[in-house]
């Protein structure tokens, strides 16, 4: 026989493969990541990456352009740093990363999620969001994109080209 147990079960959303979300604490009010369960931890594209240390503590001042393809759009972010980690990336490539931490904001939660900064100007997203940062209240749907919405990609304006 089996017992129901008392625990209440905590309803997951769902999300989808590549979702619109928005790293407020840096400024970055949307940037498209992809969602990775096959990657441990989440890393974000930077460049002109700058540790320094103040009162203590080290920092990284590092600039992110949130959109593919728009290098008129750059927001300048500092950080403390948590940790530097060697990364193996999904070409094989180690590279020691620096570590932040900050809060992801996805439809209507948030919750904190730790970083690694790194050059991804090759890769498609500008963001990877690891099963590190995707466990709890989340499932991920593989065939679905976009479930949050899509309302972010509006905030940053378009360029009439001529």
């Amino acid at each position: 026989m089996l017992r129901k147990t008392s625990k209440l079960k905590q309803k997951k959303m769902v999300i989808g493969w590549r979702e619109w979300l928005a790293l407020p604490d840096l400024g970055i009010q949307a940037i498209k990541a992809k969602v990775d369960t096959g990657a441990r931890t989440s890393a974000l594209h930077t460049f002109g990456l700058e540790p320094f240390e103040k009162d203590g503590t080290l920092k990284v001042k590092f600039t992110v352009h949130p959109l593919q393809r728009r290098n008129d759009i750059e927001v300048c972010c500092v950080a403390d740093v948590v940790d530097r980690r060697r990364v193996t990336s999904s070409d094989g490539q180690n590279e020691k990363r620096y570590v932040i931490q900050t809060i992801v904001a996805l439809g209507d939660i948030r919750w904190p999620i730790e970083l690694t900064l790194t050059n991804r100007r090759s890769m498609r997203f500008r963001m990877l969001l690891g099963r590190a940062a995707v466990t709890g209240p989340l499932l991920v749907d593989p065939a679905k994109s976009y479930l949050t919405g899509r309302k972010l990609s509006k905030i940053y304006p378009i360029i009439k080209k001529n």
